[in-house]
């Protein structure tokens, strides 16, 4: 019987996008599925992780396995699905509130584990869901309900956060770039650990200032000849601040996953230990 070839429309699920019409997300959904049919990847191998936020209702959306967790506890909760089941390929999906504020945290001791997952920050600069308020990525003087004068803190540079934690693979995309972001999730599942990517999402209903004309003036490829095993070179790009990159930053293949780890931790302790009664009862 022959093998029946996933088209990017069978990975949708039967719950329709409950976004706001013109929402970055569409974009990034987009990119998704299409990034699977590339692969057809069976979709009960396919875990998604999804937090609190817009985005959060990603997981809903496509055919998988689908964990909508706490507010940001999507990437802890999708390191324990890889610890229990490394044969799932594992994407984690949340928005810059989700990521960067409340799950902020759980960010740099994922890179030090270095789990072999895809970590999708859906990043439209506002609390979407929550109608508006100033999130960790909202440009500074930026006026929302909660910040009547101006939001007066400096808002967080993902890129370099993620370079500075050692991250093994770091990109940004762009969801007006549906068939680019494709091929950025593609090089990300590819990796062999863990993989990162800033997807600019913008908001067209509550953020008037990171628009998607705002981005389209600003966003370009990151140039060709770039050395993405250079750390010093990806920090250049990231701290240019007349134009937006995207692409892959950096990557690092030379890293252990937790994967390998756990399981050189496991030949240490559980295989080393006797599997009879009369082994176990010797050891006294």
């Amino acid at each position: 019987m022959a093998q029946t070839t996933l088209k990017a429309k069978d990975y949708k699920s039967d719950v329709a996008p409950i976004w706001c019409p013109g929402c970055g997300d569409f974009g990034d959904l987009a990119s998704f599925t299409q990034m699977l049919a590339a692969r057809q990847l069976d979709p009960k191998d396919i875990c998604i992780v999804s937090g609190i936020g817009c985005s959060g209702r990603f997981s809903h959306f496509v055919r998988s396995y689908a964990y909508h967790t706490a507010h940001g506890r999507a990437l802890p909760t999708a390191v324990g699905v890889k610890a229990a089941n490394p044969e799932l390929t594992v994407f984690v999906v949340g928005g810059d509130g989700d990521g960067l504020s409340i799950g902020g945290g759980h960010i740099p001791h994922a890179a030090r584990r270095n789990p072999d997952l895809t970590y999708m920050i859906l990043d439209n600069s506002i609390y979407g869901l929550t109608k508006g308020q100033g999130s960790p990525t909202s440009p500074l003087g930026m006026v929302t309900p909660t910040t009547l004068f101006g939001l007066a803190d400096p808002p967080l540079d993902p890129l370099r956060m993620f370079l500075a934690y050692g991250i093994s693979f770091v990109a940004r995309g762009f969801s007006s770039d549906v068939k680019g972001t494709a091929k950025l999730l593609d090089q990300a599942v590819d990796h062999k650990g863990f993989a990162i990517i800033q997807l600019i999402s913008p908001c067209p209903t509550f953020n008037q200032v990171v628009t998607f004309d705002f981005m389209k003036e600003r966003v370009e490829p990151i140039p060709e000849g770039h050395d993405t095993s250079d750390i010093d070179a990806a920090f250049k790009l990231a701290l240019n601040r007349e134009r937006v990159y995207t692409g892959v930053f950096y990557q690092n293949e030379s890293l252990p996953t937790m994967e390998q780890k756990l399981e050189g931790q496991r030949k240490m302790t559980m295989d080393a230990q006797p599997r009879t009664v009369e082994g176990i009862i010797a050891q006294f």
